[in-house]
């Protein structure tokens, strides 16, 4: 189970209120992320991408405000994320610069994962942060989000990104050491090291245990690992409060898998060709038909024709000459900017429609190829 950590290119790890502020002070449990970041940089060092979703804006802030403890009311809890994330984001910072890393921080809402546009602004912002060799560090945008707009909880956050980033790992770094069949504190209760299918007898065995910093339990790890999983990505859970805890999982620390079945790229594609219906179409010509059938993204320059009309990041088909469909995928620009730079080489693209857009039309990573243009190709 451990090569799976190891072996994994992009991972992401949740950091959970409870181990981050300390429960007696409400401040910053400073020397437990230090060593959380020695493991970070350790990773990083290997090649690793690594994406941190993290709690504790609104737990730092409640302290720095004075607010009492107990329930906040939604204001307040804006307020306290406010002044919060001002403090993790400059601990983060600070942390991962003594050790010669790059940070960035990225506050999304539940719209941010769930609306396509968003999505993908989202989802190229991270890639990006990682081409750049950064630590992109997650947290939900509490300050201005609604009770209607909120995850709530850091576990299903962390799912979404991990699916959205196309992860192969997410690691939930808890309180607790995995799944048991009973609370733990129970006589016979025994620890579950691995889940191969998230079933409804697994699903009965999450209970809604949560610290006083923490809005998780069991409960939301279940619906984040059948949202990873579903994805095409392996989850664990592992206590957190070890000193080192990556190193420590990666070292063999008792923990719960949960299988994927599949490849991030692959329930990607899955998704893209029988989950979105297509607004329009884009018509290409030979040259650029070739070009996908070897692989590549489609540019701009072999766009011939632009039909229906869509924004970015809406489904759109991918026909030739004739009318046929040879794949479908997610445009990177509206049906009105597409027709502006249709024919036209990248290059270009900025003096066409005044700002610097993706290179693709449609990047290879959003498109999906007939199977018969598959077949044609190994032909």
């Amino acid at each position: 189970m451990r090569s799976r950590l190891e072996h994994a290119q992009r991972i992401v790890v949740k950091i959970g209120s409870a181990l981050l502020v300390e429960s007696e002070t409400g401040k910053l449990n400073r020397s437990w992320l230090d060593a959380l970041m020695d493991d970070i940089a350790a990773m990083r060092a290997k090649g690793q991408d690594i994406v941190v979703v993290s709690s504790g804006a609104i737990a730092l802030g409640r302290h720095a405000l004075g607010l009492p403890a107990g329930p906040l009311k939604l204001e307040e809890s804006q307020a306290a994320a406010a002044a919060g994330q001002i403090h993790l984001a400059h601990a983060f910072q600070e942390a991962l610069a003594e050790r010669g890393l790059s940070t960035a921080q990225v506050l999304v809402t539940l719209d941010d994962t769930e609306e396509r546009r968003r999505y993908l602004n989202a989802r190229s912002t991270v890639t990006t942060l990682l081409k750049l060799g950064a630590v992109p560090v997650i947290n939900e945008n509490d300050t201005v989000a609604t009770a209607e707009i909120r995850y709530g909880d850091n576990d299903r956050l962390a799912a979404r990104v991990a699916s959205m980033i196309s992860a192969d790992c997410l690691v939930l770094l808890s309180d607790i050491d995995g799944l048991y069949t009973s609370p733990p504190g129970e006589a016979g209760a025994k620890h579950i090291p691995e889940v191969p299918h998230v079933t409804a007898e697994i699903e009965a065995m999450a209970g809604d245990a949560g610290s006083d910093l923490s809005r998780g339990g069991m409960k939301t790890k279940i619906t984040a690992a059948q949202i990873a999983t579903q994805s095409g990505c392996h989850m664990v859970i592992t206590n957190g409060r070890n000193m080192h805890p990556l190193k420590a999982l990666a070292d063999g620390a008792r923990c719960t898998w949960f299988d994927a079945h599949s490849d991030p790229n692959t329930e990607r594609k899955r998704w893209i060709a029988a989950a979105l219906q297509a607004s329009g179409a884009v018509l290409v010509d030979a040259g650029a038909a070739k070009a996908l059938g070897e692989g590549r993204s489609l540019l701009p320059a072999g766009v011939v024709g632009i039909e229906g009309t869509f924004d970015r990041g809406d489904a759109v088909l991918v026909k030739n000459g004739t009318g046929e469909e040879l794949a479908r995928g997610l445009s990177a620009y509206s049906s009105t900017d597409a027709k502006e730079i249709a024919g036209h080489n990248s290059s270009e693209i900025e003096a066409l429609l005044g700002y610097r857009g993706r290179s693709e039309m449609i990047h290879r990573d959003d498109l999906v190829l007939k199977k018969t243009l598959r077949n044609e190709d190994k032909g």
